[in-house]
């Protein structure tokens, strides 16, 4: 056969047993003369296997770097060497440099023409997808793909500024997910045309003839003829492309991809919602390219990608509110956070098809915190950090948070992320950004959103409070399960007789009302922008005092709308640059130096919130006291930039008595017993109302733990649970109802009780377990507790009487 004719024959295979059988046929399988090293080097087997641990991040590395190569085209072709100084510095001058349009490809057709130089291609049956990624792109000559597509470690893009690889991976990780036998396919022309299509493909080395030639391990290598790669003379290819056809440019095919779970189907919809959590925002946009003799019933085969962002922007039915910060440190350089809530009912759903949908769209792989560089997401946190960091167990299932780490200073990225750009590395650093994060957020408007959920929980519970008492006084509980519980609760000892009624306070003099604040009128653009408040007022600008080792917040009044900042068409920015003071109690008189920026102030930038930015600063270990530094804000504006100037003085630490830490951690209070009813009632919150915070109920939940700040506040008792319904279906009277109903709210509560506090005085670590070969995940004890509870174990508390067991054994 013809080289030729093996490149169209492996191009058209659409499984790797096909490709088995192409080499098979040709002698290639065991020809040692035909097959080289990958990377030049057998012991590279390690850095192959050892990349991205999940399939799509792997191939996320082969879409980055299809953008690395359409951005050097565009330099190429603009007339410039890549690693010139005349050439971008980053991906974003790059893109507003060859792409002015490109703030705008969240329209249609703009998108559309742009995203077909990058696409996604799938063929071969459902359940054995094969993967071709194309590129339009520069492409390399066959003499060349040696020192790029099949190198490793050479670190052959460091010192190009514009582009995402950095390790010279290759993409390899992606080779790890190919079947059993490894396979892929590259294929690659040279954007102007003077050389010919390169080809090789790549496999590993069958671990059967390693073993026969007494090898330890196998290793990865690829195809030449006579020690080249093979090259062919191609002016067109029908790939399968859509709306084009292949000229020059790329082409890498991955046989057998072994997609995960949920991404296995239609990859214009399943895959392409993982690709778009990946790539939260991508520097270029692309397709997903499935086709209808995979699925005839599909209307949309082919679907554009264009990131998280982007989606989360332009569904305002699903999402509540967004907002964003940004902190500059010393320490850690620049750390950008946009913050995302999702509201617990929407697009006319109730709260567990609510949920289900912001999982399915936004949390497919689990990442509720978002790590990225340039657009792509190299590690993330679960929603662990949003129950145990932040202490926000309601908005659990409703937040989510992107980091952007392009700013921050390299020791520190080197330091937080792996080569493999997967997930984070563990390590003193990644503390330090994990307690920054924290720090910010517990400060920022997202404590007022959890607080807001919060008091939507609220319900007069008088009637279940007095029952709660009741039941506490009567209960004949011996000194050992007092104990337990008193570990965790603070359960008061109650003599016989005595009244648990507490004294009424004084009442207070009826409260003013607040002035209502006036209508806020936001403009597209700012006209208007000021210092607020200010300590003192020298040299015509406003002073604020700031305690050394202390922190203050400057507010700026202006009256731009709140996500001029944050949204993709048109956005703002505010700099805000800092000068050295040139003596000790002087304003300085210098230029900003751009460099100092953090060093003297660590500074934090809200997103407008109804006409106020805030800019939280606090001083440096740099400065000292009477140190009087200028800092300028500008906040940009197409009709001119908006300055404002302020001075902030370092004065005397601020003296507070030293706290006084306990020696024991006090007992928690009682949790509050809260009713629930379907259609609620009095002394009862009904499901709707809990709905509104988050929370699902329905007729197979029969209790919800709610913990707030770690500690168990309330117990959610389920009146219209099926359990109920089904245990009280017997009864004759309606006396035997409310016995019932009193034993089932009783056994349910204390068993919560005691779960909950035996749980947690252990402190054991709750894993659920995955299925296959996916890992487990983190549980949290409420979680826990409500899941025994609607697993049978109400059933058996409400069935089971002890003193039936001991009479049969009698």
């Amino acid at each position: 056969m013809s080289k030729r004719g093996l490149f169209t024959r492996l191009l058209a295979a659409h499984t790797e047993s096909e490709v088995q059988s192409i080499l098979d046929a040709e002698g290639l399988t065991t020809d040692p003369t035909k097959w080289t090293p990958y990377g030049d080097n057998e012991s590279f087997y390690g850095v192959v296997e050892n990349q991205q641990a999940h399939p799509v991040p792997a191939l996320v590395e082969k879409v980055t770097n299809g953008i690395d190569a359409i951005l050097e085209k565009k330099v190429l072709q603009a007339g410039l060497d890549i690693r010139s100084p005349e050439a971008p510095r980053s991906v974003r001058e790059a893109l507003d440099r060859y792409f002015p349009n490109h703030r705008n490809w969240d329209l249609g057709d703009a998108r559309s023409a742009q995203a077909r130089e990058l696409q996604i291609v799938a063929s071969g049956p459902r359940r054995d997808t094969s993967l071709l990624v194309y590129d339009d792109g520069v492409g390399q000559a066959p003499k060349d793909f040696p020192g790029t597509f099949l190198s490793l470690l050479r670190g052959n893009k460091n010192d190009v500024h514009f582009v995402q690889g950095k390790y010279n991976m290759g993409g390899a990780g992606a080779i790890a997910f190919c079947g059993d036998l490894r396979f892929q396919l590259v294929a690659s022309r040279r954007y102007d045309g003077a050389h010919p299509l390169g080809f090789t493909l790549l496999r590993r080395h069958p671990p059967a003839l390693a073993e026969a030639a007494n090898r330890k391990n196998t290793w990865y290598e690829y195809l030449v003829f006579d020690g080249e790669v093979a090259s062919v003379d191609v002016d067109e290819l029908d790939i399968g492309l859509d709306g084009r056809s292949f000229r020059t440019g790329s082409l890498l095919k991955m046989y057998s991809y072994r997609l995960p779970e949920g991404a296995r189907s239609i990859i214009s919809r399943d895959l392409n919602l993982s690709l778009n959590e990946f790539l939260f925002e991508p520097a270029l946009p692309f397709l997903t390219v499935d086709n209808n003799e995979r699925y005839p019933d599909n209307r949309a085969p082919v679907t554009p990608v264009y990131g998280l962002k982007r989606r989360l922007e332009a569904d305002n039915e699903t999402v509540e509110t967004r907002f964003s910060e940004v902190s500059r440190t010393a320490e850690l350089g620049e750390l950008g956070v946009t913050v995302y809530v999702f509201k617990p009912r929407s697009r006319g759903q109730g709260v567990k098809e609510t949920k289900q949908y912001v999982q399915r769209e936004y949390f497919k792989n689990g990442m509720t915190v978002l790590f990225s560089l340039n657009g792509q997401v190299h590690g993330s946190y679960s929603s662990e950090f949003v129950t145990r960091a932040l202490r926000m167990p309601l908005l659990k299932d409703y937040l989510l948070i992107h980091v952007d780490c392009s700013n921050l200073h390299l020791s520190v990225r080197n330091e937080l992320f792996m080569a493999s750009r997967d997930r984070l590395k563990a390590g003193d650093k990644a503390d330090t950004i994990r307690k920054h994060l924290r720090d910010m957020l517990l400060a920022s408007e997202l404590k007022e959103i959890a607080k807001r959920r919060k008091s939507s929980l609220g319900v007069d519970t008088g009637d279940a409070g007095q029952m709660l008492r009741d039941m506490t006084r009567n209960m004949p509980m011996n000194d050992a399960l007092a104990k337990i519980l008193r570990q965790t609760f603070n359960i008061a000892e109650q003599r016989p007789g005595t009244s648990d009624k507490k004294p009424r306070p004084n009442p207070e003099r009826p409260k003013r009302a607040p002035k209502e604040a006036p209508p806020f009128h936001p403009q597209r653009y700012p006209s208007a922008f000021q210092a607020k408040g200010g300590d003192a007022q020298e040299c015509g600008l406003k002073l604020y005092r700031l305690p050394a080792g202390g922190s203050r917040t400057i507010a700026f009044a202006t009256d731009v709308e709140n996500d001029f900042f944050d949204r993709t068409d048109d956005p703002g920015d505010m700099s805000l640059a800092v000068m050295r003071p040139s003596a000790t109690g002087s304003t300085g008189g210098g230029k900003p130096d751009p460099s100092s920026e953090g060093d003297l102030l660590d500074v934090v930038r809200t997103s407008p919130s109804e006409g106020t930015i805030r800019v939280g600063v606090r001083a440096s270990g740099e400065t000292k006291v009477g140190d009087t530094i200028k800092m300028t804000a500008t906040l940009t504006s197409p009709h001119g930039d908006l300055t404002e100037t302020v001075l902030v003085r370092i004065t005397d630490p601020e003296r507070t008595p030293p706290r006084k830490e306990p020696d024991v951690e006090p007992p928690l209070g009682i949790p509050e017993l809260v009713l629930c009813s379907q259609e609620g009632g009095p002394g009862l919150k009904s499901w709707e109302q809990i709905a509104e915070a988050g929370i699902e109920m329905n007729h197979d939940v029969v209790v919800y733990p709610f913990v707030d700040e770690d500690k168990l506040a309330r117990i959610y008792v389920n009146m219209h649970s099926r359990v109920l319904r089904e245990f009280n279906s017997g009864a004759r009277s309606p006396e035997a109802v409310e016995v019932a109903e009193r034993r089932y709210i009783s056994a349910v509560y204390f068993h919560t009780l005691f779960l909950f506090a035996t749980t947690k005085s252990r402190k054991y670590d709750l894993r659920r377990g995955g299925d296959g070969d996916a890992e487990g995940t983190d549980v949290e004890i409420a979680e826990y507790v409500s899941d025994v509870f609607n697993s049978s174990y109400a059933q058996f508390l409400l069935n089971f009487d002890t003193t039936d067991l001991i009479d049969a054994m009698g």
